[in-house]
């Protein structure tokens, strides 16, 4: 078992910032990104960290943008962690970390839902489409759509909630070619990670994306298909008509709920069994998808 990290402190480099999950920190001519073991909910973050969650995050991510590599090109570089921070942090670091290049993140969240799920089927309820798409009638929850479809948020300061916006939002927001640019490489990498998984026995119902500028390129950043930033369910539970259960953070999502939390700072400490629970569910969607 990897060692529980909720914030990490490298002596000698310059802390960036911390994010929700991720602390950053500046290198120079890279970025070195550790991503620690806090887990954030309904925008908020928790007290209680989830072990080997950080671990799992960067493994899945590094598995993924190796092999979407051919559809997009994203910030890893290939450089050793043993060059760039001192010795004595080489175990606790590098099962949770990447060196990246410094893009230029774009203001928007490149969302791709292949189901109708969470804000989305909220959404569809009141309006019968997601974001601007205009979605068949009679849609059930969880129901597969016809196609993935390209869905932005907005991406709002910490503490603050995303909101669905429209692709013509986006255009006007960083231009119409590097919106479809955007839009593109979301659904492409989406539609390869979604059918590898399902062969896998997982269904990503959804997706968050993040891309940036380097060197004049639009490239993937942060990370991709993690249980964090995707909605993975089981395909063997999987029924349309409600929400089935999942390998990602809304187990603790629908836990919060429940405990009746405001979903305002602060948020309230995780019992030992649910955050066991949690642990369990990143390590299998990483063993089931890796496989």
């Amino acid at each position: 078992m990897t060692q529980i990290v909720y914030e990490s402190n490298v002596e000698g480099l310059e802390l960036a910032f911390r994010g929700k999950v991720r602390d950053v920190y500046d290198l120079g001519d890279a970025l070195l990104i550790v991503a620690t073991d806090r887990l954030s909910a309904f925008d908020v973050v928790l007290p209680t960290p989830i072990p080997e969650k950080g671990a799992v995050l960067t493994a899945l991510s590094r598995f993924w943008f190796e092999r979407t590599s051919h559809v997009v090109k994203n910030h890893l570089l290939p450089r050793r962690l043993a060059d760039v921070v001192p010795a004595r942090y080489l175990d606790e670091l590098a099962p949770r970390s990447q060196v990246v290049c410094k893009a230029k993140p774009l203001p928007v969240e490149a969302v791709v839902r292949g189901y109708l799920a969470g804000s989305g089927w909220a959404e569809y309820q009141r309006s019968g489409s997601v974001c601007g798409v205009k979605l068949p009638p009679g849609l059930r929850e969880a129901d597969r759509l016809p196609e993935p479809i390209f869905t932005p948020s907005t991406k709002a300061p910490q503490g603050e909630h995303d909101e669905n916006v429209s692709f013509a939002w986006v255009q006007e927001l960083i231009g119409s070619e590097a919106a479809a640019k955007v839009r593109d490489l979301s659904l492409a990498v989406y539609r390869f990670g979604a059918a590898w998984a399902e062969a896998r026995g997982i269904i990503i119902a959804d997706t968050k994306l993040e891309f940036g500028y380097y060197e004049g390129e639009i490239i993937l950043i942060d990370e991709v298909l993690t249980p964090d930033s995707s909605r993975f369910w089981p395909r063997d539970q999987y029924a349309p008509g409600s929400s089935p259960p999942s390998f990602d953070k809304q187990y603790v999502r629908d836990y919060l709920t429940a405990s009746g939390w405001n979903k305002k700072p602060p948020a309230p400490a995780l019992p030992s069994d649910v955050v066991q629970r949690t642990s369990e569910k990143y390590r299998e969607a990483l063993r089931r998808l890796t496989q």
